[in-house]
Formats: structure tokens, C-alpha cells, sequence
């Protein structure tokens, strides 16, 4: 795992990330670029702080940052979102019928299920996006995947990996993810990842290439940070940032983030999903977090997009005046799965 710690933030060493227009303006500090899906890496020169750097730089209105690593959320040691737990079989009749609605799961991969057994969206799976099964995040993807599979039957997957098996990616990955999807944009995209910025402001390259995808409504995870410290994607505005509820639904589950940069809760403990079939899990699972409780939006908003713009969707799932609120958590999505 190559990455440092920066107050809360993690980093990549070394690493700036730019557009083309700030590459000059970076080539003295720089000792190679790499460029691919619409991002610049930028691999600085032995002792120059890409933090320091990406700060001088955006004081210039320059658009910089260093790349920051995400972590998928069920990661809060000592409470019950710290891993998942074996559940017996969920019964579950897959949809046959191929929804219009389409959601983009960016996330740890996914593995072979029967769930999904023989959908279109799962042939389409290569090796780069299957999840590996080995890691303390394995399976993440497929868990999430279930989720949404369940709340919007027949609906049509788009997997990409851009975490490993203990749940790690970075900033980079998920900007080149999103950049290829703009010629074909999903009508919902789950990011159940994130993580904090070294100056906690927003990342400028990832905010731009979420805002470019301006059909889809991204749905991110508020972190489960215990804090109201902005976490990332989930405070940018163009995303629906999620906080989790306790199993009740009655309160804040105790590890989520929260804030007045969170738009909606929704449970977050104790939810059941496809899962590995691996030791003692027989292919499903129990698993708590933020990251659950935004796949249970994004299903309820993919559901509702196989009639409606997803778009449209979103509105008045955010904006119902019968709908309850929670300070620092925003609207509570009622789902039971």
C-alpha cells in the first residue's frame, strides 16, 4: 500500500494531479507525466511536497492536487461496520427483463453470483473489474452490487474496480473511471469510497469529472468518520453525499460522518447482501457502514429512473415536503430490503 498520511488525509507520494493547462507550470518539479482518461499524474522530483505544491498552485487559480487515496467505508475498527458477518441464503428471483436505468458501480469489483447469473451486464465483466476475493474489503463490490440488484430488479450494472481487496484506490483511478464514461453516461453512479483532502478543500480534477457527467446523479457515502469534517466525494455539490441511520432508523449510526454537506441518510446497520463464497460465508453476508447506506439511495433512485430521468428522480426524493429530516444528515430515504 503506497500512500502517506497527511493530518487525516492520505496521499500518494509524490504524485500531483493537473490538467494539461498546469503542466507547464509544474515541469521544473516534475521528472515524468503520465496521462491517461483525461488526467495528468505528474511524478514530482525527490523532496518537493505535492501538497505545499498543489497549494501554491491553486492559490494561482490553477487547478491541482495531490492524488488522494480513497478507502471503501465499512472501515471504522471496533463497531459493526468493521467487516462483515455470514448470513444463511437470501431468497431472491433475479429479473429476467433488462431495466432502462443503468448505475455505474465504481468499487472493489464484483464476483460470480446467482443473483445475476446470466444478466447481460454480468457477461460484460472482464478480469480488470472482477473482484480478486482475497483482502479485508473483498467482496465489498459484490455486496453493494446485491444491494442495488434487489432495490431495482432488472436493473444494468456498469462495474468498474478502482479499488483493491482491502478496499484502497486513489483520486486518479476514479477521475479516468469517470472520464470514459462520458460518452455513455449511467443514470446513477455509486461511489462507496472516499476520503478526507489535505486542506479540506474540494478536489478540483475529481469535482470536475463528476460535474461533466451532468445527466447522472452520483451518489456517494459520508464516510464513517464519527465527524463533521468534509469528506470527499460525498461533500461535493454535484453528489448526493449519504450518512447511515442505526438499525432503527431513529438516529445516527454512532461511525457516521455528518454535516451540512450531507443531502440524505438511510439505514446503515446490519444489512444483507450477496457476498463471497469463501470459508464461512456461503455467498451472503451481513455488513454495516456508510458505504451501504449509499447503495440503498442509489437503488431507490435507479428504481425510480426506469420511468423518469434520474434526474428528476433525485429532486423529489431530496425536495418532498412530507419527507423527514435530520440535522447535519439531511432527508431519511425510508428503504427495507
Amino acid at each position: 500500500m503506497n500512500f502517506q498520511s497527511v493530518g487525516e488525509a492520505l496521499i500518494r507520494p509524490g504524485q500531483l494531479l493537473a490538467d494539461r493547462s498546469t503542466l507547464a507550470a509544474v515541469a521544473r518539479w516534475t521528472q515524468a507525466v503520465s496521462e491517461a482518461d483525461g488526467v495528468c499524474v505528474a511524478h514530482l522530483a525527490p523532496g518537493v511536497d505535492p501538497c505545499e505544491l498543489a497549494a501554491e498552485l491553486s492559490a494561482r487559480g490553477l487547478r491541482a492536487s495531490p492524488n488522494h487515496v480513497f478507502r471503501g467505508q465499512p472501515l471504522f475498527f471496533g463497531g459493526p461496520a468493521s467487516r462483515p458477518f455470514p448470513v444463511e441464503p437470501i431468497a431472491y428471483r433475479p429479473a429476467r427483463n433488462r431495466s432502462a436505468a443503468t448505475v455505474a458501480v465504481l468499487d472493489t469489483g464484483v464476483v460470480k453470483h446467482p443473483w445475476w447469473s446470466g444478466t447481460d451486464w454480468y457477461s460484460r465483466v472482464g478480469p480488470e473489474d472482477a473482484d480478486a476475493g482475497e483482502g479485508q474489503q473483498a467482496g465489498h463490490g459484490t455486496f453493494v452490487a446485491g444491494m442495488l440488484a434487489r432495490l431495482a430488479p432488472g436493473v444494468s450494472l456498469r462495474v468498474r474496480r478502482v479499488l483493491d481487496g482491502d478496499g484502497i484506490g486513489d483520486e486518479a483511478s476514479v477521475i479516468r473511471a469517470l472520464h470514459r464514461m462520458r460518452e455513455d453516461p449511467p443514470d446513477v453512479i455509486n461511489l462507496s469510497f472516499g476520503g478526507h483532502t489535505f486542506d479540506d478543500r474540494p478536489p478540483p480534477l475529481l469535482n470536475d469529472a463528476i460535474a461533466a457527467l451532468s445527466d447522472t446523479v452520483t451518489v456517494a457515502c459520508a464516510g464513517n468518520t464519527a465527524s463533521d469534517r468534509p469528506f470527499w466525494p460525498a461533500a461535493l455539490p454535484a453528489v448526493v453525499g449519504v450518512a447511515a441511520l442505526e438499525a432503527t432508523g431513529r438516529q445516527r449510526a454512532a461511525y457516521s460522518g455528518y454535516g451540512t454537506w450531507v443531502d440524505a441518510c438511510a439505514r446503515g446497520d446490519w444489512l444483507e447482501s450477496s457476498y463471497l463464497d469463501l470459508g464461512e460465508f456461503g455467498g451472503f453476508a451481513t455488513w454495516s457502514g456508510t458505504s451501504f447506506a449509499a447503495a440503498l439511495v442509489s437503488g431507490t433512485i435507479a428504481a425510480g429512473a426506469a420511468a423518469e430521468p434520474a434526474k428528476e428522480v433525485v429532486r423529489r426524493l431530496l425536495d418532498a415536503e412530507d419527507a423527514r429530516h435530520f440535522p447535519d444528515l439531511g432527508v431519511v430515504v425510508p428503504v427495507s430490503l
